[in-house]
This record gives C-alpha cells, sequence and structure tokens, in this order.
C-alpha cells in the first residue's frame, strides 16, 4: 500500500527513525528481527536472496524505477503497490529528518531477518548442495566496514560461506550490508555457537588456517602450494582476527597451521580487510 507521508513523528515509521544511532540500531534491529537495505541495488540483491520486506521507504522520484523490486518483493504480480506491504513516500527533507541522513542512493527497506542455518547446515548447502571448499571465519570484528568489505572480497574472489563468530560485528547490519554492495546476501553465512570450537570443521574435512604474525607462521604462498590447499578435494578454513590485536591465542592455537601475508616496506600488518582479500585470492580452488 503506498502510503504518502507529511509527519515525522508518525508511529509507522518506528524502524527508520533514529538510523544514525549506531548502539540503538544494534539492539532494536536484532530485537524487532530486521535489518536496513539501503540503495536500490542493496534491495535489489536482497529481493533476489528471497528476503522478505516489511515496508519500503522513499522519496517520489525513485518510486518509479523500483516499482518492479516492489511488485517481485511482495509477489504482487501485476501490482506495484507493495499490496499488504507499506510503501512510505516523503519529500526528501522529511526524510533526511526522519532516518537522520541524507538518503541518495534511492531508497531504503525495512527487511525481516531470514533464520540462520547451523554451521554444519551451512557447509553442507553451500555451491548448491555440493558442500563448501573455502570458508572465512571472521573473529570478533568489530568495524562493520571491515565486515561489509571481507564480504564483498569472499562473494568476488571465491569463498563459499562465512562464519562469523559470537562477538563479530553484525553483517546484516546497514554499514555493512551496504559497504558488501549488497553481497551478504550472496554468500551463504551463519553465526557460531561457541568459539574457537572447530569440531564440525575438522568433520566437514577442512584444515584451519590462521592468518596471524606468529614465530612458526608459513607464508601465505607456501601454505597455498601444500596438499591441504592444493589437492583435488582440498577444503580450507581461514581465520581473520578483530582489528589491532588479532587473533586470540587460544584461536591460533588450535589451529591446524598458522600463516603470514609476508609483507614488505617496513609494514608489518594489512588491514583485516585488505588481508581478507589477500588471503581469499592466494587460497582459491583452482581446479
Amino acid at each position: 500500500m503506498i502510503i504518502e507521508l507529511d509527519d515525522v513523528d508518525d508511529p509507522r515509521l518506528a524502524d527508520y527513525t533514529s538510523l544514525t544511532d549506531v548502539a540503538l540500531r544494534r539492539r532494536l534491529e536484532t530485537e524487532r528481527g530486521l535489518y536496513m537495505a539501503e540503495s536500490s541495488k542493496v534491495i535489489v540483491r536482497a529481493v533476489e536472496a528471497g528476503h522478505a520486506p516489511r515496508s519500503f521507504l522513499m522519496a517520489p522520484r525513485w518510486y518509479d524505477e523500483l516499482r518492479p523490486v516492489i511488485a517481485a518483493a511482495t509477489g504482487c504480480q501485476g501490482r506495484d503497490d507493495g499490496g499488504g506491504v507499506p510503501v512510505f513516500i516523503a519529500p526528501e527533507p522529511l526524510l533526511e529528518s526522519i532516518t537522520g541522513f541524507h538518503l541518495h542512493r534511492g531508497a531504503l527497506a525495512a527487511m525481516n531477518r531470514p533464520a540462520l542455518p547451523s554451521v554444519g547446515e551451512l557447509l553442507a548447502s553451500a555451491r548448491g548442495g555440493a558442500g563448501a571448499r573455502r570458508v572465512a571465519v571472521l573473529e570478533d570484528l568489530v568495524d562493520h566496514t571491515n565486515v561489509g568489505a571481507a564480504f564483498r572480497s569472499a562473494a568476488a574472489l571465491g569463498i563459499d560461506a562465512v562464519l562469523v563468530t559470537p562477538h563479530c560485528a553484525d553483517p546484516l547490519y546497514r554499514r555493512s550490508v551496504r559497504v558488501s554492495m549488497g553481497t551478504v546476501f550472496q554468500v551463504p553465512w551463519t553465526r557460531i555457537d561457541h568459539w574457537p570450537a572447530l569440531d564440525e570443521l575438522h568433520a566437514g574435512g577442512f584444515t584451519v588456517a590462521a592468518l596471524a604474525l606468529s614465530e612458526d607462521s608459513v607464508s601465505l604462498g607456501e601454505f597455498s602450494a601444500s596438499p591441504a590447499c592444493s589437492g583435488a578435494d582440498s577444503r580450507v578454513a581461514v581465520v581473520l582476527g578483530t582489528e589491532g590485536d588479532g587473533l586470540a591465542p587460544r584461536t591460533i592455537a588450535a589451529a591446524d597451521a598458522v600463516v603470514r601475508i609476508p609483507m614488505a616496506g617496513a609494514v608489518d600488518s594489512l588491514n583485516v580487510a585488505a588481508a581478507a582479500a589477500v588471503a581469499f585470492w592466494e587460497l582459491r580452488v583452482r581446479s
């Protein structure tokens, strides 16, 4: 249904208000079982992934462009008014008052969070049911930008699934989704209940590689040439640690291998998102 707005305090907009308050959004989005899809491109990818919208919010000039997306998202063939799903239309100054920022990427959509699979289900169902061969584990990343960037690299560089630890930033938080360009909807992922717990990865035949600076580490190139990576049916899970401190000592101790990216120019390490891209490319399946 099309709803034209003229009041910033309209109670139907509760999902959208105070979007710039990070702490509030983290709590409210989890409590309400929703996430924000920002921009027409991200909304399209969310809809293509089968995620269900709660509502849309946009300026009038974006409505015509998004009509097919609204129809596809709501299952209303032949209708582009959202059916029973609210499509809020408001002048751009009012939108900025509601959201706390200038909405210049087309639209927002409040989407229902999908249920997350278990680790075992995720690993088995990846690659269209053929099972994952390359997995990334994000340990306690706190920056949503880094989470989104890691997912974008995962989608582009052949990572079949992503696991995030209990304290890792939310992949479906608005900034994570935006930075990933919606690829968080392409790469299967789930949250691990306990960490480090490598039993399910080992049961699936994965070699777990911790990306860390360590005296006993091997270079990324050396590891990628080893049978663990180059075998015909190799399965590798690469673990990347939090910004600043890196991986926890207990994680490094539990891993099957400790791997480093060789550095030059007196640089000791890379940002975790950059390190993820390098590791994903080097450890890709090549056959």
